[in-house]
């Protein structure tokens, strides 16, 4: 039986959620724990987060559209590499075991810290590109669409460094486009579980109204306060996501 308070804190999560992936990416971190709180199972868990979070990303790429952020041009080649990655990434997690992970993501997430820590010059202009664009999206694009769809805390960020640090791209260019790729991988993922009829339909509608009300709110926070509002925000989220997935590992509370 479905609670109209429940419904209520979901909505209100994916809308906080919405706004902190539009501008940082690691809206997963308060969507997933929310869905896991009503009880469902892991599989319907993630299928359901994939719904609301692809409605937040598809908002946040209409809007930076509208307002002349990103061209149509720019983004078809991108969109189809993270879709073609997400899906594969969500066919994989039902055959295979995350296990390898478990040292890969912390250190991947305190590196993506660090990185907008200390080289805010970098961030904030970009650089040399050094990486070209084609086997940017034969390569780290998919890659990082494929793990959107397995796992996925901290995708957004993920392609919003790679264009920073591997393309040379200025922050804010970098975080638009993450936000199409993060769309693309999304659907990918959102494919599969439609599919394999995992979705909770009551539970993702509410979070859809929230989700992107969130993400359009934070891309016009994107667009007024660039880099400066951003990569505060990376910083932040990552070091959250690193503590919370320690966390739950058993490795802080072993240490406290």
């Amino acid at each position: 039986m479905l609670h109209f308070e429940t419904l209520a804190v979901l909505a209100a999560g994916a809308g906080v959620a919405g706004f902190v992936d539009t501008l940082a990416g690691g809206g997963g971190l308060i969507t997933v724990p929310l869905l896991l709180l009503t009880g469902l199972p892991p599989l319907q868990v993630l299928a359901t987060n994939k719904l609301q979070g692809s409605f937040g990303t598809l908002s946040a790429t209409a809007t930076l559209l509208r307002k002349g952020q990103i061209f149509l041009s720019e983004i078809k080649a991108g969109f189809a590499a993270a879709f073609a990655g997400g899906l594969l990434g969500a066919l994989t997690v039902r055959i295979a075991q995350a296990g390898a992970l478990d040292i890969a993501i912390p250190i991947v997430l305190a590196g993506i810290a660090l990185y907008f820590l200390f080289a805010p010059t970098a961030a904030e202009v970009g650089g040399e590109a050094r990486l070209g664009r084609r086997a940017y999206l034969r390569v780290v694009v998919p890659a990082i669409g494929f793990y959107d769809g397995f796992l996925g805390p901290g995708t957004g960020s993920f392609f919003a460094l790679a264009g920073v640090a591997l393309r040379g791209e200025p922050l804010l260019k970098a975080t638009a486009f993450a936000k199409v790729l993060n769309f693309g991988s999304n659907l990918g993922a959102l494919t599969l579980f439609l599919l394999a009829g995992r979705v909770v339909w009551a539970y993702g509608a509410a979070m859809i109204l929230g989700q992107v009300l969130g993400a359009v709110l934070g891309s016009h926070a994107m667009i007024r306060g660039g880099a400066r509002l951003i990569r505060p925000l990376i910083v932040a989220v990552c070091l959250v996501m690193l503590a919370r997935y320690l966390w739950q590992k058993g490795t802080l509370a072993a240490l406290i």
